[in-house]
């Protein structure tokens, strides 16, 4: 029986927006993998704390986005690892949990610039495939050539969750910035504001 392939897609989603449903289908339904899991991050240890809706927000707003999308599901793993949680160690209790699966790590040409700072990033490379997308202004460094690594011509979006949340802050629409079940949410909860 063949192992079920899974992309992991890491990331705060704060808030979840349309470009990251859009690369997300991408993964799930134009390259080898099975499923995308969107793992919800409590806190990236680069990134400062103030920022970040509450943990239980965001994943519930990755939900709403994902709706019954075949092959797209939310993931809170991360939520009961120590904190601020490392990949290689969420990749550890996946891979303990699942021992059927293949997990391979979504990342962007950023981050895979910035991959050697990681935590471990050697057995990253050595125990899992990397499905890279790429992002402007990031060629994505001498790691772009490793075996381990594929880079996809997924459609990008000059989006961020920054934009985002500025636009919630000032009162602008955001109608198809975000999958419409998450605006809803996010103008009924007062989230952001």
């Amino acid at each position: 029986m063949s192992r079920r392939q899974v992309g992991l897609f890491f990331g705060s989603f704060n808030p979840v927006h349309v470009g990251h449903m859009i690369l997300a289908n991408f993964m799930a339904t134009r390259t080898s993998l099975d499923e995308v899991w969107f793992v919800v991050s409590p806190h990236n240890p680069f990134k400062k704390r103030g920022s970040l809706a509450r943990d239980h927000d965001r994943f519930h707003l990755v939900e709403l986005a994902i709706g019954d999308t075949p092959r797209l599901r939310a993931s809170r793993v991360e939520f009961d690892l120590p904190k601020p949680s490392y990949t290689i160690d969420t990749l550890a209790v996946l891979r303990e949990k699942y021992p059927t699966y293949d997990f391979s790590l979504i990342m962007g040409s950023d981050n895979l610039a910035s991959l050697p700072k990681w935590k471990n990033h050697e057995l990253i490379l050595r125990d899992f495939a990397i499905q890279l997308y790429p992002r402007p202004g990031f060629p994505g460094g001498e790691l772009l050539e490793h075996p381990r690594v594929t880079l996809y011509d997924a459609p990008l979006m000059h989006l961020s969750a920054t934009y985002v949340r500025d636009a919630i802050r000032t009162g602008e629409s955001i109608r198809y910035l975000v999958p419409p079940a998450v605006e809803e949410e996010l103008l009924k909860s007062g989230l952001y504001r």
